[in-house]
């Protein structure tokens, strides 16, 4: 499903550094990996690697079977609207919108509409519990509950892969224990690939399997350690 193979990438400002070298990642169909590291080890630049949001200087990426080396842009915006789903640190949801709207815009990016988007959305925030908060704006909710927003948007369109970055940096231990929980049955249930990015040892803890990013290239670690 996601086969990144001898990834290397550099960034020439503000100084010239590489962040990832030689890296390759192996993720098959169904599986949910955490990758963690230190600030600066390249996590985020990975998982915008598997997204197609930036190019990589050497080394090739496959993702759902398709060689990113082969795709124009829109080409792979084609790609990352129909087939994945992308859950961040700071929400993403629109202040303008209602709960419901927000949740339906991939649909209506892919022209679903009428009552089977409607089914689709009352459906996601059935599963998300907060069935009786679609009409609801963004400034009226939470940390927790906007980002149950942004996992039912992220999953509403059933991709199959599903990208996280840091999704319970801005949440409470117990907020966040409950994000992550939420998050990987949702994926679960779904059947898609997921890839979190995370600081946090007790989000990891709920993937399959936990890598740890470092500069001479991705490592396994133990699942079953959790923060203090």
């Amino acid at each position: 499903m996601i086969s990144l193979r001898s990834v290397s990438k550099a960034f020439q400002l503000p100084v010239p550094r590489t962040v990832l070298h030689e890296t390759s990642l192996e993720v098959p169909r169904g599986e949910y990996v955490a990758v963690m590291g230190e600030s600066g080890t390249g996590k985020s630049t990975l998982l915008n690697l598997i997204a197609g949001l930036e190019s990589p200087d050497t080394g090739t990426i496959v993702v759902s079977g398709v060689d990113f080396s082969a795709l124009r842009d829109d080409a792979l915006t084609a790609l990352r609207r129909e087939r994945m789903g992308f859950v961040f640190q700071a929400f993403h949801v629109l202040p303008y919108l209602s709960v419901r709207e927000n949740v339906g815009l991939p649909l209506a990016l892919l022209g679903v509409r009428g009552q089977a988007a409607a089914a689709r959305v009352a459906g996601m925030l059935e599963a998300v519990a907060l069935a009786d908060r679609g009409d609801s704006m963004p400034l009226e909710l939470s940390g927790g509950e906007l980002q149950r927003v942004a996992i039912a948007r992220a999953l509403v369109h059933r991709p199959a892969i599903v990208l996280a970055d840091e999704p319970t940096g801005n949440l409470d231990p117990n907020t966040a224990a409950q994000v992550v929980q939420l998050l990987r049955d949702t994926i679960k249930a779904q059947g898609a690939t997921g890839v979190l990015v995370t600081h946090s040892r007790a989000a990891a803890a709920s993937a399959d399997r936990i890598l740890v990013l470092r500069a001479d290239g991705l490592h396994e670690s133990a699942p079953d350690a959790r923060d203090p």
